[in-house]
């Protein structure tokens, strides 16, 4: 028996009424027939014509682009980037709001993601509702942050860089990119073919003047000799297994926080808005207040930035193990807390690890998990040290708000809960929550 084709519901146009901000940069709009569509470049209160994306006949819900603006909502302005807006690049969710709103925005997921999966509401969370820009971020509307320290680019076939448009492979061309901090943006990769390579990633630390271009070829692909308006190390990713290897230059970069600096290689982890590593230490060190003596753990440590941080507020007495699964990520850290005797940092996956310590009682916890969060048996295992504070730091509050459900059910609470702007014209918002025992009745 043949299977009769579902009918692909793409390109079909609907004129809807958009609903609530959802997770993930898009608004709920529903059709006169009821179907879903999940619809960005629109605002809450808007009316407008929305076009499909992707979509069945069959599908739970269909994603769409507002493609005109039929009411719109005040909270509404011009794109400021012309690469901003449906079919172009998918890297800004925002464009089309004025900062303060897209702040609200972002407010309104953290509390819904927070009273869905975690049952709290702001109060229980200890959060004022308000997520709070980077210092210096606060402009009027029609000015962009230029904050985007790593840039990752894409290569078309003819060898220009661009970025990929939304959920797409697809290349949409830029001259420009106007969330690109000015170290990127003045090394001119726009402006250069890139013929036979795959991507480009282009870093610009702010704790140093060090530059740096990662290139993955296409298969078979030779280098292009790299001459650009900067001074720039050069690093290439090996097609057979996907190493970052050293072309010229430094194999890192070095950046700085909290009054030292880090060593990050082979393109690996550090925050990427210019102000967001202090932003974030200061939230975790005022939250956690750390004492002179105590014992911490730094989960997912990275390079160190939280090891670090506790390490010089613990004294030489405290003690710190740090965790993380990059081999490279592991080496930079060593190196930037070797001057930290009572620093201990092991590789491996922190659910893996942990246990095999043999760690029963801690005083302080940092985690910064993966944007998939730490899970059940992780936050169960870390409610079972004893701390007493636990900093959890999170890019995704659908991860945040699960995994402070399951700390709920292992007896922590939720003391304090910020959020901050550190990727305006995204949809991405960074939290940082901070947790305490249930105090138990006498």
């Amino acid at each position: 028996m043949q299977n009769t084709p579902v009918a692909s519901l793409v390109g079909e146009e609907y004129e809807v009424e958009v609903g609530p901000v959802a997770h993930g940069g898009h608004c709920i709009a529903r059709t006169e027939e009821g179907r879903v569509l999940f619809v960005r470049h629109a605002l809450p209160g808007e009316r407008v014509r929305a076009r499909v994306t992707e979509g069945e006949e069959t599908s739970r819900f269909l994603r769409a682009d507002a493609v005109e603006i039929l009411d719109a909502s005040k909270d509404r302005i011009a794109a400021p980037c012309p690469f901003a807006g449906p079919g172009k690049c998918g890297g800004c969710d925002w464009q089309h709001a004025k900062p303060g709103a897209q702040r609200r925005l972002k407010g309104e997921v953290i509390a819904e993601q927070l009273q869905r999966l975690a049952g709290l509401s702001p109060e229980e969370a200890g959060w004022d509702g308000t997520v709070v820009p980077a210092e210096g971020d606060k402009l009027p509307a029609g000015e962009v942050p230029q904050w985007r320290t790593r840039v990752q680019y894409a290569v078309d076939a003819e060898g220009h860089a661009g970025l990929r448009k939304h959920r797409s492979h697809d290349v949409e061309v830029i001259d420009h990119c106007m969330i690109a901090a000015p170290g990127v943006t003045e090394l001119g990769i726009e402006s250069r073919g890139w013929e036979g390579m795959a991507s480009i990633e282009a870093i610009a630390a702010t704790g140093s003047q060090d530059r740096q271009v990662i290139l993955t070829p296409r298969p078979g692909a030779r280098l292009p000799i790299v001459e650009l308006d900067k001074p720039v190390s050069v690093m290439r990713v090996d097609e057979k297994d996907g190493g970052v290897h050293r072309v010229h230059g430094r194999p890192f970069v070095r950046e700085r926080s909290d009054d030292r600096t880090y060593r990050v290689g082979s393109g690996g982890f550090w925050q990427v808005h210019p102000k967001a590593a202090d932003t974030l230490v200061r939230a975790v060190m005022q939250g956690l207040l750390p004492r002179k003596g105590e014992m911490a753990l730094d989960l997912y440590c990275g390079v160190g930035l939280f090891a670090g941080a506790l390490a010089d507020r613990l004294g030489d007495a405290g003690a710190v193990l740090g965790i993380e699964s990059g081999k490279r990520a592991v080496e930079d850290a060593r190196h930037n807390l070797a001057d930290y005797p009572r620093v201990r940092i092991e590789q491996g996956k922190v659910e893996s690890v942990l246990p095999r310590t043999g760690i029963t009682d801690v005083d302080l916890i940092v985690l910064d998990p993966p944007r998939a969060g730490a899970g059940k048996q992780t936050v169960q295992h870390l409610a079972g040290l004893g701390a007493r504070r636990i900093a959890y730091v999170a890019c995704d509050p659908a991860a945040l708000a699960r995994d402070l459900g399951y700390f709920r059910t292992n007896g922590y609470r939720v003391r304090t809960l910020r959020a901050f702007d550190l990727f305006p014209m995204t949809h991405h918002v960074e939290c940082v929550a901070i947790l305490e025992p249930v105090k138990k009745d006498a």
